[in-house]
């Protein structure tokens, strides 16, 4: 969503509250792949879970100094939901299985979607990509994978009228099929035609 491909096509007065809760995805992401043992995964994420809890209930007794932390109290301040992502983080931290893997990866994705605009489950495919790329088994991540490529395209109306959340979805499935292999420009023309034409 920050890249600048994506965020041109959120509304100039969502832009603000988009970055900072895809900043927070991003440090919860980072947080999950330095995590070298499941304890101290998960102290650090109760921590992110009891910012996210004054954010809605009490933003002025956030404590000062963490950049992230001033932007998501200025625009998501008084607002609940957050704690949805800190919770599907930890599923991803702590799974074990890979059942336990998807669901997990689907729950971060479904619930980041959902907090941007969409709907239920639209983030599913990102979802997935997502949890490859946190996996650091070789096998289950390429599972995780897999089960990206296999996945069908959700309509149009599962993103609830956002384009961004659209072109994120293709963007996951594009990259999933090629089994995580980049290519640039590909990605770029893909992002372009769906940003203009919408499809």
């Amino acid at each position: 969503m920050r890249d600048p491909r994506v965020l041109v096509f959120v509304p100039h007065a969502r832009r603000a509250a988009m970055a900072a809760l895809w900043a927070l995805a991003a440090r919860l992401t980072k947080l999950l792949i330095d995590a070298r043992e499941p304890l101290i995964g998960q102290i650090k994420l109760a921590w992110w879970r009891d910012m996210v809890a004054l954010i809605a209930t009490d933003p002025d007794a956030l404590p000062r100094g963490e950049p992230l932390l001033a932007a998501l109290q200025t625009s998501w301040a008084g607002q609940a939901g957050l704690d949805g992502l800190v919770d599907a983080a930890e599923a991803m931290l702590l799974a074990d299985t890979d059942d336990d893997r998807e669901a997990a990866s689907i729950g971060f994705g479904s619930r980041l979607f959902a907090l941007s605009g969409g709907v239920d489950h639209g983030g599913a495919r990102w979802g997935l990509l997502w949890g490859a790329g946190v996996e650091a088994g070789e096998r289950e991540a390429r599972r995780l994978l897999d089960t990206a490529a296999k996945s069908g395209a959700p309509t149009r109306g599962t993103f609830g009228g956002a384009k961004p959340l659209l072109m994120l979805d293709r963007w996951a499935a594009a990259i999933a099929e090629k089994d995580g292999d980049r290519d640039p420009r590909r990605e770029g023309l893909l992002l372009l035609r769906i940003g203009l034409l919408g499809r």
